[in-house]
């Protein structure tokens, strides 16, 4: 398995092992960061996963969808590096990425 850094609200770091296929927020909420809610389970409807992936590994993501995009776009919190990670299937190559938790909405 590969690493990857997670970064909570309060700013504390933590590396996480990622399993490849499952995604980002399944890796995040099973290491037991409550504060990343995912309500919809990975549904693509809430926007409560909503990260900020920054690192040489972010060469490494699948592309932003129409429909994630659409859905940040409601987000007052959005920035570059903004992503849901319920659409990020994790995979080894993302080694290194560096996750933020993004404020709660």
């Amino acid at each position: 398995m590969s690493q990857f850094i997670v970064v909570n609200r309060e700013g504390a770091e933590a590396v996480v092992e990622g399993e490849a296929g499952l995604t980002l927020m399944e890796i995040i909420r099973d290491a037991g960061f409550d504060e990343l809610l995912a309500m919809c389970g990975g549904c693509l409807s809430c926007a409560t996963c909503h990260v900020y992936v920054e690192g040489d590994a972010v060469a490494a993501l699948p592309e932003i969808g129409e429909d994630e995009d659409d859905l940040l776009g409601a987000v007052e919190s959005r920035k570059e590096g903004s992503r849901l990670s319920c659409q990020i299937p994790f995979s080894p190559e993302m080694a290194g990425l560096r996750v933020t938790i993004a404020p709660e909405q």
